[in-house]
């Protein structure tokens, strides 16, 4: 594994970091604002946000996690995590270059299950940013760390699906062109050939939005949305990939989806962590600066190690996943997914501490930033299911006998 960055990827790092800097940063809180006061409109619909999704794609910056012939960039995942962990910095920068959960793993899904029809139908005017979507597939009354127990139903009738169900979490649902729903289509399959994904455009009727969710106290028109699928009919060939092809789709849509999520809280961390290293020089209390003081050059010392430690462990799956596969990095992506997350939040944490009431207030962005953090260790996988997975496949190297749950 070669840990020197490729130059010409260092320089579209610097040119991305640059273009946060000069366009991103100084308009976020506007767009902040812009959910709070249009709600129920959402951010990533703001005609600004739309003009600098044109000058990247003139910079050739757009949709760093799909190949070239699907009018990504081409990257390798290593080559993209470099980029991401940049991006990654601001909560706007992911849809401002075309790689946003959930549109970056419908996306990618699409290409890979897709008819030609769906292509053109539903694919690029995602790809193209035209339209925004979302995936349904947690829902309120099971667990979202089994999805086996999910209850949602499309029977087949007459050469239509007629799904049936509510699901919740399906991120920026409001003003999203179609979504992706995971329901059952073989109740009497095996386990893992129960469920199908289908896609369902946003205007069909029987889909509601029942309500935002508040996540932390805070509700934006961009946010998570509860949904209700009552008789919602769509035609057969909507079905994504094969019949009973559900969980496999979802495991080539989360596996590296997990791994964009953690080069984004790098650059997350990464931007707390440099704001925390800015006040403590100029904050004085006690005769001088924070950065004086003992208890805030260990806080910096030691976010500075989780950080890097937890850079070269998300590298190192995506060499995995470049060198081999997803499927031989599972490990590797269970493990960052849980350590990353934890990391994410110890440098939020000390952050805040560090700027004190301004760091609760949304004066800065850490508030923010740790509200959305905090899912971080439930959300594609609670932190105990990915503990789980990496112990069970070190103790088998130990005699461990392996025992399905």
């Amino acid at each position: 594994m070669d840990f020197a960055i490729p130059s010409h990827i260092a320089a579209m790092r610097e040119q991305i970091s640059q273009f946060l800097r000069e366009k991103v940063y100084p308009n976020e809180q506007a767009w902040f604002d812009y959910d709070e006061k249009a709600y129920p409109a959402c951010s990533e619909d703001h005609p600004e946000i739309k003009q600098l999704q044109a000058e990247v794609k003139e910079l050739g910056l757009w949709a760093g996690h799909l190949p070239r012939e699907a009018g990504g960039m081409g990257l390798s995942i290593m080559e993209y995590g470099l980029l991401n962990e940049i991006i990654g910095r601001s909560y706007f920068a992911p849809r401002i270059f075309g790689s946003n959960a959930p549109d970056s793993g419908n996306a990618e899904i699409l290409w890979h299950y897709g008819t030609a029809a769906q292509h053109e139908h539903f694919f690029w005017p995602l790809q193209q940013g035209a339209v925004r979507s979302f995936f349904s597939m947690t829902e309120p009354d099971v667990s979202g760390a089994d999805p086996t127990l999910l209850q949602t139903t499309a029977e087949l009738v007459d050469d239509q699906w007629v799904i049936n169900g509510r699901k919740w979490y399906s991120t920026n649902a409001n003003g999203a062109g179609f979504g992706i729903v995971m329901a059952m289509t073989d109740p009497d399959a095996p386990t893992h050939l129960r469920y199908s994904q289908i896609i369902v455009p946003a205007e069909t009727p029987g889909l509601t939005l029942v309500r935002p969710i508040s996540v932390m106290g805070h509700t934006t028109g961009g946010g998570h949305w509860e949904i209700e699928y009552t008789d919602v009919h769509v035609p057969a060939e909507n079905l994504l990939g094969k019949r009973g092809q559900g969980f496999a789709i979802a495991q080539t849509r989360l596996g590296p989806g997990r791994i964009h999520h953690c080069m984004r809280w790098l650059g997350q961390a990464q931007r707390a962590f440099d704001l925390m290293c800015e006040y403590s020089t100029k904050r004085v209390a006690f005769g001088g600066p924070l950065a004086d003081k003992q208890v805030v050059q260990h806080w910096i010392a030691e976010s500075a190690a989780e950080i890097q430690a937890a850079r070269l462990s998300v590298l190192h799956a995506a060499w995995q996943i470049d060198q081999a596969g997803a499927k031989s990095a599972r490990i590797d992506i269970s493990l960052i997914k849980f350590s990353v997350a934890a990391m994410l939040m110890n440098v939020l944490d000390r952050a805040i501490q560090v700027h004190g009431g301004l760091g609760v207030s949304d004066d800065t962005p850490l508030a923010f930033m740790w509200r959305q953090g905090r899912a971080s260790r439930i959300y594609d996988g609670p932190d105990e299911v990915h503990k789980m997975v990496v112990a069970r496949e070190i103790l088998k190297r130990y005699g461990y006998p392996e025992r399905k749950v």
